[in-house]
């Protein structure tokens, strides 16, 4: 048996890592680097333990993974020590292309998706590994001939999903994220290579369902996490905007490097090695930092956000089911630039609108499947009691500094 290092979750106990090629990416700094990035942004702000990592998670994360392995082979399902490994690793590194404060600065600092990030680390890695990482990068893109190891990744009912729902909610504190995530683990099977539970796990699946829209709307969407997360977004916004100005603003080397160009994937493309050495240095730490110096800057707008979002001043946000009608806005915007308590000018930093959506569980995208003991698959949103709540639900926000109304 070879020998593995054992590491201590809070939220799952001892976790084994093998040494090889699991360990190797572990201690690479591409990996290190996501113990310097909050797991869920800024909401410790609304919860104070929510401190935890992508480190964390992908860890956690991984650890599921094996267990889900483990339960697929013991029902029959063949699965190589070379796949398992490729899974192993496809998960490990599913987060890897993450920027600072996770989700928040996604298109801000450069207008790609994390996911693609995510690949292209990986074949840069696995050109340092040698080639190690090709077949977990085949899993990870959808293009093993079997698909259930790829669902393992990413799907409705991933690794993934099961981890983060039960990490933030053990963070958190909030109980209505709590999953039986060991349950539904022991109830996976495989057929016609798809990732299907057993009939006696729907129960299982209907509370993670339920769990997930809670979650959503009770920590990841929380109104006051998203003014600090919107807040933040425009402290960068503006950051660039002074930097294509030609203001020298006092940031780090990596931070000043994606403030100063607007990076595309074509870039991403041509210039693959020399950005992904400046973003594999970024993390929050880049951006904390970067806030408690522009709190000093002449500009106001971006001195004014800045030491709001450190001293946690953080702006009223209004939810609504419909958009805000023009003359509300036009008369909030009235109101805060008569006020002596924020900057004059500059109002599309001080008052904004926009909206967020979720979506518990898509009919559209490949369903939950579910097995019957007399061998019928079908799909969750035919298998159950339980209503589905398949539809997108979207709702806007006005954002503004907080003055009275």
């Amino acid at each position: 048996m070879s020998k593995v290092k054992i590491l201590n979750d809070p939220v799952y106990g001892f976790i084994s890592i093998p040494y090889g090629i699991i360990f190797d990416l572990v201690e690479h700094p591409y990996f290190q680097r996501l113990r310097r990035i909050k797991q869920v942004s800024l909401t410790h702000y609304v919860y104070p333990g929510a401190l935890h990592t992508r480190f964390h998670h992908a860890l956690g994360a991984y650890h599921l993974t094996c267990q889900a392995i483990d339960v697929l082979r013991s029902k029959g399902t063949e699965i190589s020590d070379a796949e398992a490994e490729a899974v192993g690793i496809s998960i490990l590194l599913h987060d890897i292309g993450h920027g600072p404060f996770s989700h928040t600065l996604e298109h801000t600092l450069i207008n790609v998706t994390h996911e693609q990030l995510s690949v292209m680390i990986m074949e840069q890695l696995n050109q340092e590994f040698e080639g190690a990482l090709s077949l977990a990068i085949e899993i990870f893109n959808n293009r093993y001939h079997k698909p259930f190891l790829h669902q393992l990744v990413s799907g409705q009912l991933d690794m993934d999903r099961m981890d983060y729902l039960n990490r933030d909610s053990f963070f958190t504190g909030v109980s209505e994220g709590v999953i039986g995530y060991d349950r539904i683990i022991k109830m996976l099977d495989v057929h016609d290579g798809e990732l299907v539970i057993e009939e006696k796990g729907i129960y299982s699946i209907e509370k993670f369902l339920i769990a997930r829209r809670l979650m959503y709307w009770q920590v990841y969407l929380h109104k006051t996490v998203l003014s600090a997360e919107e807040m933040l977004v425009r402290v960068l916004k503006r950051a660039k905007e002074l930097t294509s100005n030609g203001k020298k603003l006092e940031v780090s080397k990596s931070l000043q490097f994606f403030l100063e160009q607007e990076i595309t994937r074509e870039d991403l493309k041509n210039r693959r090695d020399e950005i992904l050495q400046q973003f594999s240095r970024l993390d929050d730490y880049d951006i904390v930092s970067a806030l408690k110096a522009f709190d000093y800057q002449d500009d106001e707008i971006l001195s004014y956000l800045s030491k709001s979002l450190i001293n946690r001043k953080l702006f009223r946000l209004e939810l609504k089911n419909t958009p805000f009608e023009e003359e509300y806005i036009e008369k909030i915007k009235k109101l805060v630039t008569e006020s002596d308590k924020v900057p004059s000018g500059n109002l599309e930093y001080l008052v904004f609108t926009g909206s967020q959506t979720n979506r518990a569980y898509s009919t559209a995208k490949q369903e939950i499947k579910i097995s019957f003991k007399n061998g019928e698959v079908k799909p969750m949103s035919e298998s159950s009691d339980y209503t589905i709540q398949a539809n997108m639900v979207r709702k806007y926000f006005l954002c503004y500094p907080k003055i009275k109304v």
